[in-house]
């Protein structure tokens, strides 16, 4: 027996989107279900998915899931990290408008991510070069700035030649750019820094 497992899928996830069965449901009653809020890394928009993505989707789709099973109303978002340089540079090479590439990629990957079954709540988009969300990034940021806790200083950072841009430690593996494989070089630039330290005692005191 032959399993046509593109119709399959396709007439399960026409369903799903048809009958809503992934939104959830706002119940501010105190009888409602316990809530649980799912959320995993937003992909860059730079490219499309690869099988890196889907590892990272497929984990948490599964847990979203699993916590519906449970009782759970789930609040399974996704968003796009697209304000950066990933995004940027990628519309360097390819020779177009950074904004005009970045929206054809988010439509591109979400089109991916439904075609994989993924269980978002598609109503809840977040686009982080969205003015709307960005101006809380940046609200965030000078409220830091006024409480002495963002400063400017020179250090040592990861920098990968190609993607001209600073590396967290995670993003470097065995000395390589994660993205693009370059060698990663020690810079010593000017940086913003945020002083996490200040509440590293409130913040370990709160795991308890």
């Amino acid at each position: 027996m032959e399993y046509n497992f593109q119709k399959i899928e396709k007439k399960w996830q026409n369903k799903w989107e048809k009958e809503k069965i992934f939104e959830v449901k706002e119940d501010l009653s105190k009888k409602g279900k316990d809530k649980y809020y799912v959320l995993e890394m937003y992909p860059y928009p730079s490219s499309d998915l690869h099988i890196g993505h889907l590892r990272n989707y497929s984990i948490g789709d599964s847990f979203a899931r699993f916590k519906r099973m449970q009782g759970f109303n789930v609040l399974y978002p996704m968003g796009y990290d697209s304000y950066g340089l990933p995004a940027e540079n990628a519309a360097i090479n390819q020779g177009v408008d950074p904004a005009e590439w970045t929206d054809f990629n988010i439509k591109s990957i979400q089109q991916q991510q439904k075609h994989i079954g993924l269980s978002y709540d598609w109503r809840r988009m977040v686009y982080s070069h969205d003015p709307n969300y960005y101006k809380w990034d940046q609200w965030f940021f000078i409220k830091m700035y006024e409480k002495g806790l963002a400063y400017r200083q020179e250090s040592y950072v990861n920098w990968c030649p190609d993607c001209t841009t600073v590396l967290a430690n995670e993003q470097v593996l065995s000395g390589k750019c994660w993205r693009c494989s370059s060698e990663v070089e020690q810079k010593f630039l000017t940086q913003w820094f945020l002083k996490i330290r200040e509440y590293a005692e409130e913040l370990l005191d709160g795991l308890n």
